[in-house]
C-alpha cells in the first residue's frame, strides 16, 4: 500500500497489553494493602518490617509501570522516525541490489560495479519470461557505472513496458573472469509499511529499504 497512514505495530500492542496487566495487578495490590490497614487488629498492629516490605513492593510495581510507559513512548518515537525516513525516499532516484528494472517511457536503467576493467563484456537483457531480448558486447571501466537501455530489442523492435532483468559478464585481456555485480535503479513512488521492513515501490516492483545502496536527486530530463 502507498503511504496513507501510520498505525501501531504488534510490538507496541504487546507492551500496551503488558502495561495493562501490570496496572491491574498494581490496583489489586493497593486494594489489598488498604484493606489490610483498615482491618488490622489494634492489639496486634501490622508488623513494621512487613509493612515496610509491602511499601517497597508497592514502589517497585509503580516504577515498573513508569518504565513500561517510557519504553512504549520510546518505541513509538523510533518507529515514527523510521517511517518518516522511509517516506523521504519518495521522489528520489535510488539504487538497490538486484537485477530487475522497469522499462517505462522507452528507458530502463541499471547500475553495476566491476572489480577491475572489463575488456570483453557482454550485457544481456531478459524479459519477464527469461528470454533474452537484447544483448550487447563491449568494454567496461572498473568501479561504479550505469547501463541505460532504450527498450529496443536486438531485432530492432521496441519491447513492451514492464520488468526486465540484466546480466553482465566479462573478462580481462588474459581471459580471467571479472566479478561484476548489478543493481536496479529507479524513482521511488511509494512506501509499503505492511511488513516488518519498509518496501520502496519503483514502478511495479518493491524493494526492501535495507537493499538501498545509493540515493540521489533525479537528473532533470533534457
Amino acid at each position: 500500500m502507498a503511504v496513507t497512514g501510520i498505525s501501531a505495530s504488534t510490538g507496541t500492542g504487546a507492551i500496551s497489553n503488558s502495561r495493562s496487566t501490570i496496572a491491574d495487578n498494581f490496583d489489586t495490590f493497593l486494594s489489598i494493602l488498604t484493606t489490610q490497614l483498615k482491618n488490622q487488629n489494634p492489639l496486634e498492629p501490622l508488623d513494621t518490617n512487613q509493612f515496610t516490605q509491602q511499601l517497597v513492593q508497592f514502589t517497585g510495581v509503580e516504577q515498573q509501570l513508569k518504565t513500561n510507559e517510557f519504553l512504549e513512548s520510546l518505541m513509538l518515537a523510533t518507529q515514527s522516525a523510521g517511517k518518516t525516513d522511509a517516506v523521504n525516499y519518495i521522489g528520489k532516484e535510488v539504487t538497490v541490489a538486484g537485477t530487475a528494472s522497469e522499462l517505462k517511457g522507452g528507458k530502463a536503467l541499471w547500475g553495476y560495479v566491476a572489480a577491475s576493467p572489463v575488456h570483453n563484456a557482454k550485457v544481456s537483457i531478459m524479459n519477464a519470461s527469461g528470454n533474452v531480448v537484447y544483448s550487447e558486447a563491449g568494454s567496461l571501466p572498473a568501479g561504479n557505472g550505469q547501463f541505460a537501455w532504450d527498450g529496443q530489442g536486438s531485432n530492432g523492435l521496441a519491447q513492451p513496458a514492464g520488468l526486465y532483468s540484466i546480466e553482465i559478464t566479462g573478462t580481462d585481456l588474459s581471459g580471467t573472469t571479472i566479478a561484476i555485480t548489478t543493481a536496479s535503479v529507479g524513482i521511488v513512488s511509494a512506501v509499503d509499511f505492511s511488513g516488518t521492513e519498509p518496501l520502496l515501490t519503483m514502478g511495479t516492483a518493491k524493494y526492501p529499504l535495507s537493499q538501498v545502496t545509493d540515493v540521489r536527486t533525479p537528473t532533470p530530463a533534457a
